[in-house]
């Protein structure tokens, strides 16, 4: 299995000419989920003693798996959040993966960690967090989120000498799902502040932190909610976690791309006053899954809350350069933010800025073809890609189904959400080859539907 062989030679030829016919593929197909027990049946069995040699295991990837996952840079990809990876990208992970990098350590993964620091260093200036900023990548949002708040609980005790009985974090009705998961894996409590029109405000903030007392270690806001694409008041509530000596953490996991667009970056005012922030490259800045960028504009805390220490470690913690096992709560892990670094030194910056631009430009342009329509009624008005469409006269189970019509065809993969308590459609735009005329045909299908 280890040695490189005439088989091996063949192998590689069809997995690279696999990957080129994928990257060529505009669009790749849509695909469309299948039951496991459809999945087996084409399949037949795979986990033999002998193996499927290299055409048969090849033969399943292509003709079962890949057509059962819809995937997510498809253009008509809009549920969720999609991601669109750069073909640089997408070809530095393929590199990646067959260099056999652990990016854990300075001590053995220097070069994937200075790669991976310098696209860190860009995204900590996007966000104005000074030059002592730093982070590492993780597998994503709940990750980052995660080591974020825990990192703010380990500062918080610093601090304080000590804590309270049971320790708050303060955040959003409207906050992703993570922060609340984090506070169960954290045994904290969550004071949840009501949101107003999807954003978190200054005033409700106090009011929770007021309700927590002494017990809340930080707020945790975001910058771009995934289910409307809102942007908390991040200057107000940046000054009342001063004012309170709270841990301001900022969710932009979403959001945080357009950070690198002018049209919207005043929106984001007060995010540089972030303790810890999380942006994943795999949704809006064309990385491939998984990739989330964790930063503190303190790092020296990081390692107090998560370095592990046993003797085969030793060497590895002592010696100098950085340590990304030391910033969150992982230790083994790949180099994951080298294909985001890969793909900005191969196109620059300013590629990225019009790129996200481009997508930000076509959500406007698809809010004002909502608007053409009567049947049709734009909820809110987007402040970032996200769009929220009411069909007039429909109900949750008419919604539904045309959603699960447009999968059936091959036309697009979208999903319903709820919004103060009622269904409407979702639209999330990230790539920047969605072309307009396809948001047309899908608002003009919905509207006569």
């Amino acid at each position: 299995m280890h040695r490189f062989t005439e088989e091996t030679a063949r192998l590689a030829e069809a997995v690279f000419q696999a990957a080129l016919d994928r990257l060529r593929a505009d669009p790749p197909p849509l695909g469309r989920p299948a039951s496991a027990d459809e999945l087996s049946a084409r399949a037949g069995p795979t986990i033999t003693p002998r193996g499927l040699g290299p055409e048969g295991a090849l033969r399943v990837f292509r003709e079962v798996v890949a057509p059962a996952t819809i995937p997510a840079d498809h253009p008509g990809f809009l549920a969720f959040v999609p991601s669109a990876p750069t073909k640089a990208a997408a070809l530095a992970d393929l590199l990646l993966g067959v260099s056999s990098m652990v990016g854990a350590g300075w001590i053995d993964g220097a070069g994937a960690i200075w790669a991976e620091n310098e696209a860190l260093r860009w995204l900590a200036d996007l966000a104005g967090l000074g030059p002592g900023a730093g982070g590492c990548f993780v597998s994503g949002g709940t990750a980052g989120n995660l080591s974020g708040l825990a990192a703010a609980r380990q500062a918080a005790r610093e601090r304080r000498g000590g804590g309270p009985g049971r320790w708050a974090l303060v955040t959003s009705t409207e906050a992703h799902s993570s922060i609340r998961a984090a506070a169960r894996v954290m045994d904290v409590d969550v004071v949840a502040a009501p949101a107003e029109d999807g954003r978190l405000t200054a005033a409700r903030a106090r009011e929770a932190l007021d309700r927590a007392g002494g017990a809340a270690f930080a707020v945790a806001a975001t910058a771009g909610t995934t289910n409307a694409g809102a942007i908390d008041d991040l200057a107000g509530i940046a000054e009342l976690c001063a004012e309170r000596g709270v841990w301001l953490h900022v969710d932009a996991a979403y959001g945080g791309a357009a950070l690198c667009a002018p049209s919207v970056r005043d929106r984001f005012a007060g995010i540089e006053r972030a303790d810890s922030l999380v942006v994943d490259p795999h949704k809006w800045l064309f990385a491939p899954y998984d990739c989330c960028a964790l930063l503190y504009r303190d790092p020296s805390v990081a390692p107090r809350a998560f370095a592990q220490e046993a003797a085969y470690l030793e060497d590895a913690n002592a010696a100098p350069g950085w340590n990304p096992m030391h910033l969150a709560l992982h230790m083994s892990r790949r180099a994951r933010g080298l294909p985001l670094w890969f793909s900005l030194a191969v196109h620059g910056t300013d590629a990225y800025r019009e790129a996200v631009e481009a997508v930000l430009r076509l959500a406007k342009e698809a809010a004002e073809e909502v608007r053409r329509r009567p049947a049709l009624e734009l909820v809110r008005e987007p402040e970032l890609s996200v769009l929220l469409v009411r069909r007039r006269g429909w109900d949750p189970r008419a919604l539904q189904a045309w959603c699960d019509r447009m999968l059936a065809r091959g036309r697009a993969f979208v999903l319903p959400t709820t919004w103060q308590g009622e269904r409407v459609l979702r639209l999330c735009f990230v790539n920047p080859r969605t072309p307009l005329g396809l948001v047309r045909e899908l608002l003009d299908d919905l509207a006569a539907a």
